[in-house]
């Protein structure tokens, strides 16, 4: 048994074949950048895949940590030559880990977290109640910093807010429109609802000025995505079915996301992930993926007028592509909705494609390199002189937030949809 392959790593073993060890993904992988160190890049992971597949490596420490060094930001995939999947095979060799070594003491606990909907919002709850107790306001950057440290949190970062009530307790289930306009399931995602709440409501109010019925399922659960990060497909396989059968439960046109990062796991990394471990969900994960689409691009699509719902005072924006809509290729819609919102200007910044150092809990795991990482976003956003920066990410939000105040920057950071729905917001439309 002990030299028995890898399942997860021969499903991608032809796609490792694909990899000459050119070096094209050094210049555009944001994890070199911060560790200069070849196992953090494309071709240093294929080599490790390779090994890790041939049975031939010790799976010690040094084998974890050297792959969990990617964000799955995809920018390697997108200048590859010749195409080479690095995040799927990234993605296929922590699974291969968790399966010979176990799931770390950290990943666990994520799982067992993001398994219940229920578990998430009591915690939430928890949080909102005692944060006076863990976390103080420091009045020069507005922000909430914890007053000691914690495992894998420390006490340097800046946190937003944990929500007094969750998005989607605060609506029904099915908020009807008009007759023959488009039917919209929303998949909410975790850090709108429990976090930035506003990015919801202004999706909501805008949906809803456009005629359209919104149905927001009561038993939506967590995309999964940060269980995918540390290998627990278990996990991301229990919660896609889960997802699954709560946008099958209505007929709807659209199911739509105001998250990147929840928009990528079902309109991608469900069918590539849960649909080839498991060909009988395979179909009905793609009728998903073909239905889901970004809240920017419907939005543009329905032929949403922004002068309409966005007028406001005056306002200079720059705008941060989050990865997880660059590589669905959405960077222009989001552009062209806020350049046709009164009041609005939009500078770009150097560098609004590249990676914000996030990547779900590589934050966690290597939050210098992740800041690190950061740092020419933030002077970047600072460069342009802007007010504020919009992104489709609230993950995004969170991290530029982060490093926005820790170069002293007050700088805000808001959600494409709070600059689309400003007028709305003053005509007391929210809800």
């Amino acid at each position: 048994m002990e030299n028995e392959p890898i399942d997860p790593l021969k499903r991608v073993e032809d796609q490792l074949k694909k990899c000459v060890k050119c070096g094209a993904c050094r210049t555009n992988c944001p994890a070199f950048a911060a560790f200069q160190r070849e196992p953090a890049v494309a071709r240093g992971k294929v080599a490790l895949a390779q090994h890790i597949l041939k049975d031939d490596i010790d799976l010690d420490d040094q084998t974890y940590l050297a792959m969990s060094k990617c964000l799955l930001c995809g920018s390697c995939v997108e200048k590859c030559p010749n195409n080479v999947p690095t995040d799927e095979i990234v993605v296929a060799a922590r699974e291969a880990l968790a399966q010979k070594r176990g799931l770390t003491t950290f990943h666990k606990a994520v799982g067992q977290v993001i398994q219940s909907r229920s578990r998430m919002k009591m915690g939430a709850k928890m949080a909102s109640f005692l944060g006076p107790l863990f976390f103080k306001k420091v009045p020069e950057t507005s922000g909430l910093r914890l007053r000691f440290p914690l495992p894998f949190v420390g006490n340097q970062r800046f946190v937003p807010e944990i929500a007094q009530q969750p998005f989607i307790d605060r609506h029904p289930e099915v908020i009807p429109g008009e007759p023959g306009k488009p039917r919209i399931v929303f998949f909410v995602g975790c850090m709108t609802n429990f976090v930035y709440t506003e990015i919801g409501e202004a999706a909501l109010a805008l949906f809803r000025h456009l005629g359209c019925t919104v149905i927001i399922p009561k038993g939506q659960q967590c995309c999964g995505l940060p269980g995918m990060s540390g290998g627990d497909i278990d996990t991301v396989r229990e919660l896609a079915e889960k997802n699954l059968a709560e946008m099958e439960r209505y007929e709807a046109d659209y199911v739509m996301s105001a998250c990147a990062t929840c928009g990528g796991a079902l309109h991608r990394l469900y069918p590539l992930v849960v649909g080839k471990r498991n060909p009988e969900l395979r179909e009905r994960l793609d009728a998903l993926a073909k239905k889901t689409v970004d809240a920017s691009q419907l939005l543009q699509q329905l032929g949403l007028n922004p002068a309409e719902t966005g007028a406001g005072e005056p306002i200079r924006i720059t705008y941060h592509d989050p990865c997880h809509l660059r590589t669905r290729g959405i960077t222009k819609q989001p552009r062209e909705l806020l350049k046709a919102t009164p009041g609005v200007e939009l500078v770009e910044m150097e560098g609004a494609d590249k990676c914000c150092g996030l990547g779900g809990t590589f934050n966690v795991y290597h939050y210098d390199s992740s800041m690190t990482i950061n740092d020419a976003k933030s002077n970047a956003i600072i460069a342009t002189n802007a007010d504020a920066v919009a992104t489709g990410c609230p993950g995004c939000m969170m991290q530029l937030a982060d490093g926005l105040k820790q170069h002293g920057s007050d700088r805000e950071v808001l959600h494409t949809l709070q600059l689309l729905a400003r007028g709305l917001k003053q005509r007391s439309v929210f809800t």
